[in-house]
């Protein structure tokens, strides 16, 4: 197996870049279309717990105003194979003194690449405050 193949890590470095896109547009089709629409799609957020697309395509419709502005301070992608990568960013949103951290587990479908697993968190105070150099 290959880790971090340059074509298949161009490939999801250009789908994350694209889901930040819409995340900071508040695209919600895009958005939509960046998971895998399938029952055992998960996505944690900082307050929600969502299974299935289903619920995670519900929370993104009721989410007035989309996702807090923010800025990403540090990326991380890692490819295994050809089909499978995982994603980890570190982020600021915007008048925030934490950081906050987004890991999304990518995989290659018919369709392109879907998310299939995504957690969202942020540090509380009193956790390790570094931010990305």
């Amino acid at each position: 197996m290959i880790v971090n193949d340059a074509e298949v890590l161009a490939q999801v470095t250009a789908a994350v870049d694209a889901y930040e896109t819409a995340l900071m547009t508040n695209d919600v089709e895009a958005l939509d279309g960046f998971f895998r629409d399938a029952p055992e799609t998960v996505r944690y957020g900082v307050a929600e717990n969502l299974y299935g697309f289903s619920e995670i395509a519900a929370f993104r419709i009721g989410r007035t105003g989309g996702s807090p502005l923010r800025e990403r301070l540090r990326t991380e992608i890692t490819t295994f194979g050809r089909d499978f990568a995982i994603a980890n960013v570190e982020f600021l949103r915007t008048g925030a003194k934490q950081p906050g951290r987004q890991s999304q587990t990518w995989l290659r479908t018919e369709s392109g690449w879907k998310i299939v697993s995504a957690h969202v968190s942020l540090l509380q105070g009193g956790a390790d405050q570094r931010l990305a150099p």
